[in-house]
């Protein structure tokens, strides 16, 4: 009588593998076992909760686009359409002429020049300056950097309003007013959200770099552009578009600095066009010139996109 043992089962399993020309049986297909079934249920159950999640997103989609959708619709309609019950979504007829001849009814180019400029300058060098700023806060050692820190951090609870008239009397002398220079100026030396946002956003970037890089001999400047800047790029993207975003909408600052229709932003060009054509119910003009403002805010936002994108990523992945 022979006795079979554990290790020799396993031996003669493995030699029924090796051996050329024969087949092991195969096993058969039952009923999936208990956590078969329970995995199943589970991505049943995920699916439904995905689809539910994209009807809510979408529904939520709709109602916030809905808006910018009918300004262009608006825009493209006659006076007696924006009128019409029940509202037309679709004009009919199309109206093109409104972009025409809003170019005509009122300063609307030099109003696009003004707020470029403005926009452009602040942000550009603003994030420059910010960028260095939050890079000094965050690596280097600088004595008493940390309450320089928190005195920058409590500027931000000091509301506009409390310091626009010292800020209008501080440029009236200096002979400023009914110019770009008010609006330019307090936004180049950098924006405190922005260097908030980075200085925290470079706490993941490790300091044994910058300490490598100085022993090679580069400078400070050459570390950041070289080594720091690409890594920190999506955030500096996301506060590039809140920042253009916000200057480009800014109407406070204009109103209280811009006195003549040729120094104008374009957010006082559409104010004195809802204040001039909305009591001739030309609403169509208003809507035109309304979604043209919203225009370079669009571009902006596509060309940065990935970057937005990336920074989400990075800071639930870091979180």
């Amino acid at each position: 009588m022979t006795l079979t043992t554990p290790g020799a089962v396993s031996a003669l399993n493995s030699d029924l593998e090796g051996a050329p020309g024969r087949k092991l049986p195969q096993r058969r297909i039952g009923r999936p076992t208990g956590n078969s079934a329970g995995r199943r249920r589970w991505f049943g159950a995920y699916g439904l909760v995905n689809v539910i999640l994209t009807i809510v997103l979408s529904i939520g989609g709709i109602v916030m686009i809905a808006p910018l959708l009918w300004t262009f619709s608006t825009s493209l309609k006659t006076r007696e359409a924006v009128f019409a019950l029940p509202p037309q979504w679709i004009p009919d007829p199309v109206v093109w002429e409104n972009y025409v001849r809003v170019w005509s009814a009122g300063p609307l180019l030099s109003g696009i020049v003004n707020s470029v400029i403005v926009s452009a300058t602040v942000t550009i060098i603003g994030t420059i300056t910010s960028m260095l700023a939050a890079f000094a806060f965050a690596k280097l050692r600088l004595p008493g950097k940390n309450v320089l820190f928190l005195m920058l951090l409590a500027a931000i609870m000091i509301p506009f309003p409390t310091i626009m008239i010292p800020q209008f009397k501080l440029f009236a002398d200096l002979g400023m007013v009914d110019t770009l220079w008010p609006l330019i100026l307090p936004g180049v030396f950098g924006n405190i959200v922005m260097i908030f946002f980075i200085r925290q956003y470079l706490d993941s970037v490790p300091d044994s770099i910058i300490e490598a890089a100085k022993i090679d001999g580069a400078g400070y400047l050459r570390i950041f552009f070289t080594l720091i800047f690409p890594a920190i790029r999506p955030a500096i993207a996301a506060q590039f578009i809140l920042w253009f975003m916000a200057v480009w909408n800014d109407y406070l600052a204009p109103i209280i600095y811009l006195n003549s229709p040729e120094k104008q932003t374009l957010q006082l060009v559409i104010a004195s066009f809802n204040a001039t054509y909305a009591s001739q119910t030309d609403y169509p003009l208003i809507m035109a010139a309304s979604f043209i403002a919203l225009i370079p805010v669009l571009a902006v936002f596509v060309i940065f996109q990935r970057q937005i994108i990336e920074s989400v990523a990075l800071t639930g992945a870091k979180g």
